[in-house]
């Protein structure tokens, strides 16, 4: 069979990521790609330590980036990122941009980290206080905070798990428990969800929905980030960083109690003289809903009770009358 007509695989852009060597979420970072962008990934060497800062700072040492790196320009990606949380805020802003400058010259391209492409995104969506969540220990927590108050951003309340290995198999349950803890503690402009290794995919837009704030994650801010550096968009619906339409949708969401609607005109079968209008009242704010027997039969307010009960119903009660 000649399959010549296809004409070969599309053109794809190119991102290299460097991991920590225990990162497990490789399917989750793809998740957040277009089509025509490829990951490129590798990992940094495996070390016989738990999840700590110490562990932070030796998977992110300069030399070790710079051979992941190296390695990553086989390939020729437009960007590199280097997708570990903990690992690029352990040392604070100064060697996060250390760290970026020794990836960049490394490869001759735009570099950048898990922890500055959270900032970035913070910047993005014009928060200033956040809470957060993170499955460290105490210490790589406090690490994450001192980060973000240096970067310029307050954090209101967290909620950590204390764990050192197995993060990636953290369920979504616990996710949205620690969100909710973390939240209340303050009054913050969005939630930051801590660790590459944690997954946050599909929670993102469950939380955002029930907290009404933007939710922004490790792995989500590196992609968003990455892709931002090619003048490419990362994919993820119903979710405020990635979606104009999402970011309105929580800002404009109305209080349970309140119906906003539509000034809007009976549509039913009614006595001479026209289908009575459901009055807006005073102000923006348009009418509520009629009853159902005021939807079939017109407002009982502005028809007499003879008149209501000459009405006869647009959907018979028996099926074979319905109107094909």
């Amino acid at each position: 069979m000649d399959v010549s007509f296809l004409g070969g695989p599309q053109p794809q852009r190119g991102v290299g990521v460097v991991a920590p060597f225990d990162f497990a979420l490789d399917r989750e970072l793809w998740r957040w790609v277009p089509d025509d962008v490829s990951l490129h990934l590798t990992r940094t060497p495996y070390v016989p330590v738990e999840v700590s800062l110490d562990l932070a700072r030796l998977v992110s040492e300069h030399q070790t980036l710079r051979e992941a790196v190296r390695a990553l320009t086989a390939v020729s990606p437009e960007v590199i990122a280097y997708a570990c949380a903990s690992g690029s805020f352990a040392d604070g802003r100064m060697g996060e941009r250390a760290m970026t400058a020794a990836m960049s010259s490394a490869a001759a391209v735009p570099a950048l980290t898990t922890s500055g492409a959270m900032l970035a995104a913070l910047n993005e969506i014009g928060a200033r206080r956040t809470a957060i969540v993170t499955p460290y220990t105490p210490s790589v927590t406090g690490a994450l905070e001192e980060f973000l108050e240096e970067g310029g951003i307050e954090v209101t309340g967290r909620a950590s798990l204390g764990l050192t290995r197995h993060i990636w198999r953290v369920p979504y349950r616990e996710v949205v428990e620690m969100a909710r803890i973390a939240v209340a503690q303050g009054s913050p402009d969005a939630l930051f969800i801590s660790c590459t290794n944690l997954p946050t995919y599909d929670v993102i837009p469950q939380l955002e929905a029930e907290l009404r704030m933007p939710v922004l994650s490790a792995n989500q801010v590196t992609v968003w980030e990455a892709l931002q550096r090619i003048g490419k968009e990362a994919v993820g619906p119903y979710q405020a960083l990635l979606d104009p339409a999402a970011r309105l949708g929580w800002a404009a969401m109305a209080p349970p109690d309140a119906t906003v609607l539509p000034d809007v005109t009976v549509l039913s079968a009614e006595p001479a003289g026209g289908p009575p209008e459901v009055p807006a009242p005073p102000g923006d704010i348009a009418a509520p809903p009629p009853p159902p027997e005021a939807a079939l039969a017109g407002s009982a307010q502005a028809q007499d009770a003879d008149a209501v009960d000459a009405v006869e119903p647009l959907w018979p009660d028996d099926p074979g009358q319905w109107p094909a």
